[in-house]
């Protein structure tokens, strides 16, 4: 829905309950773009690097390679919102997973041309265990019904900010209503600039216009944490707002995509 073209424009957004108020009532947020496809990127961050190294015992040393390569590591998250969700609803645990865990990452929003439009929130929820049994598997790790969320609205870009004044970025995680992990970063930290992913992601590849970029994970849960269903995962940036979803065990063999679907929400 884009709340530009509404008549009445009097809109209040309350981020905590990721829900937005007009003269009708309330609403729920959804994902605020209808992403014909998701990219992620990895190992951006040198906290990223050091995990990675930490859950192969030193074997991979790959990952620390691309940390500092000219390519970085991309990969193919969603496409056509199949497995892309929006705040408030369910992010997925694989039942052949024994350490899923959220990833949060700030999220380019780019056109054809990949020109970044736009930055959001994303969490490229990761079975790690699976990743670091062999990297083979990372599709496995990384592509699985609920394993991506974006919201809760789309902020208009300028990486001139960006570059300048830091992108904040933490993680809650609360069980049972206690808190069991949190932890933080910023854009200073990132290893890579969001031009430098954009362009390669662009690289020998056909965009669409509203493609979504995620751009790595910076804070990482200690090896031993798995989320649990029933968790409370909560992405949250001063400058971009607050991702919220609860977490379940997924279906073996899904017969159909998460709801609700992305493609309803606020433009923002």
């Amino acid at each position: 829905m884009d709340l530009a073209a509404r008549s009445d424009r009097s809109i209040t957004i309350d981020w905590a309950t990721n829900t937005w108020t007009d003269a009708t009532g309330d609403h729920a947020l959804v994902a605020p773009i209808s992403a014909p496809e998701v990219w992620a990127a990895g190992v951006t961050y040198k906290t990223s690097r050091e995990a990675r190294l930490e859950e192969t015992n030193q074997k991979a040393s790959f990952y620390a390679d691309v940390y500092d390569a000219d390519r970085p590591e991309l990969f193919l998250k969603d496409n056509a919102e199949r497995r892309t969700v929006g705040p408030g609803a369910p992010i997925g645990i694989r039942g052949d997973s024994h350490l899923t865990v959220p990833e949060p990452e700030f999220a380019l929003v780019l056109d054809r041309d990949a020109n970044i439009v736009g930055i959001t929130l994303g969490n490229d929820v990761t079975a790690r265990d699976i990743e670091a049994a062999n990297p083979l598997y990372l599709p496995q790790a990384k592509i699985f019904s609920s394993s991506c969320a974006l919201g809760p609205a789309v902020t208009i870009f300028d990486e001139a900010v960006a570059v300048t004044d830091h992108f904040d970025i933490t993680l809650t995680i609360t069980r049972g209503g206690a808190e069991v992990f949190a932890g933080e970063t910023n854009t200073g930290q990132l290893n890579r600039r969001f031009s430098d992913l954009a362009r390669h992601v662009s690289r020998y590849n056909v965009l669409a216009d509203g493609t979504v970029l995620l751009t790595g994970t910076g804070v990482i849960p200690p090896l031993d944490f798995a989320l649990r269903a029933g968790d409370v995962v909560q992405i949250a940036s001063a400058q971009l707002g607050v991702l919220e979803n609860p977490v379940k065990m997924i279906d073996e063999y899904p017969s159909a995509a998460p709801a609700p679907l992305a493609g309803q929400g606020v433009d923002a």
